[in-house]
């Protein structure tokens, strides 16, 4: 997708959020502070396990886009610490703004390295498949269903979600390259699948190996699937 392309994805999505989206409820308050502080008795499941997936896909991203950072102008970290609160409100400004580079050079940081583990990937998994098991097992479709059509809340976290499942692979391209990774059919393995290809990309992926500064990794051809 171009810069255009992320920014009227972008555009549509703040234009729909704040003008075409049902109207904000006066329980809305109330149901965010529940869900912050983990009071969630009574609260449908489903909701319960989107909010925290809300939590779980920037970190996933975070995997990604901080490694990428590395070799870019603009600071990934402030998108990244930006979409924790607001999602994919900060991290599709970032995928329009970034330069495309499957390049990395220099030492891994101490927080790189915890990103770039597998480990930590492991965990993320875990978290996902066990939010998706409570919420799509536990929670109640019709009462879903009813307070998406009239909360705002729960209607654009809804989006929100579903957009950040989607958009993972703007990134991936990048980090595969980094990696070594020339395998067409694995990026579309990843693509193919939201949310599941990208937990298990970040368990599976191999380490990202140190270059020295200004190194620059050849750009392998992808090979195309008949």
């Amino acid at each position: 997708m171009s810069r255009i392309g992320f920014w009227l994805v972008w555009i549509g999505f703040v234009t729909y959020a704040f003008f075409l989206a049902p109207p904000d409820r006066p329980d809305t308050f109330d149901l965010i502070k529940h869900l912050v502080t983990g009071q969630i008795a009574g609260i449908n499941p489903l909701i319960v396990a989107l909010f925290n997936l809300m939590g779980v896909l920037p970190m996933l991203y975070s995997c990604l886009l901080l490694i990428d950072g590395r070799m870019q102008k603009i600071p990934a970290w402030l998108f990244a610490t930006a979409s924790f609160a607001v999602g994919a409100f900060a991290i599709v400004p970032y995928l329009a703004l970034r330069e495309p580079n499957g390049t990395f050079s220099g030492k891994k940081t101490w927080w790189l390295k915890v990103l770039d583990s597998r480990w930590l990937g492991l965990a993320l998994a875990i978290t996902t498949l066990g939010l998706l098991f409570y919420g799509i097992s536990q929670g109640d479709w019709t009462d879903f269903g009813e307070q998406w059509r009239s909360s705002r809340f729960i209607h654009v976290m809804s989006l929100d979600f579903c957009l950040l499942s989607v958009l993972f692979p703007a990134l991936l391209r990048d980090d595969m390259t980094r990696r070594g990774l020339t395998d067409d059919r694995l990026f579309w393995a990843v693509a193919l699948l939201p949310l599941l290809g990208a937990i298990v990309y970040l368990v599976l992926r191999p380490p990202l190996q140190e270059q020295p500064e200004n190194a620059v990794l050849p750009q392998p051809n992808y090979r195309t699937l008949p």
